[in-house]
């Protein structure tokens, strides 16, 4: 692949409701940056359409959500609905946070294609973005 047809991943990072525990997201953003995707972190306080307009708007491939507050249900699936009314169910979307293990198969259900509990390492978030963009 020459230099002139390689496009870099972009994902966008979001942090949407009112919960303002950043460090984590940061720690994710930055670990995809040193991996070679262009990141796009969306700060604190987002709203779901704020997530997907920017979304959109930059040509995201990815966005990534990362929710502590425990509202991760109506969030993704306000996100995965605004994504699909604005045609764009081809971004993948992926999170984490303080997300209980059964809730993920609802979110999965929706269209959420991986979320990631507590404790991952960043390496199997890099990994797994890799494969999944490259489907």
């Amino acid at each position: 692949m020459t230099p002139a047809s390689f496009k870099k991943v972009r994902v966008l990072i979001g942090k949407p409701g009112l919960d303002g525990h950043d460090r984590g997201v940061k720690v994710i953003a930055r670990a995809l940056r040193d991996a070679g995707f262009e990141v796009i972190y969306t700060g604190l306080h987002q709203t779901p359409e704020m997530i997907a307009n920017a979304a959109v708007q930059e040509d995201v491939d990815a966005i990534g959500v990362s929710i502590l507050s425990g509202a991760h249900n109506h969030l993704f699936q306000r996100i995965m609905d605004l994504l699909k009314r604005k045609k764009s169910e081809d971004i993948v979307v992926f999170g984490g946070g303080i997300i209980p293990e059964e809730d993920v198969p609802g979110l999965k259900k929706i269209g959420v294609a991986k979320v990631f509990l507590p404790g991952t390492d960043t390496k199997e978030i890099v990994e797994w973005l890799n494969k999944e963009i490259k489907k």
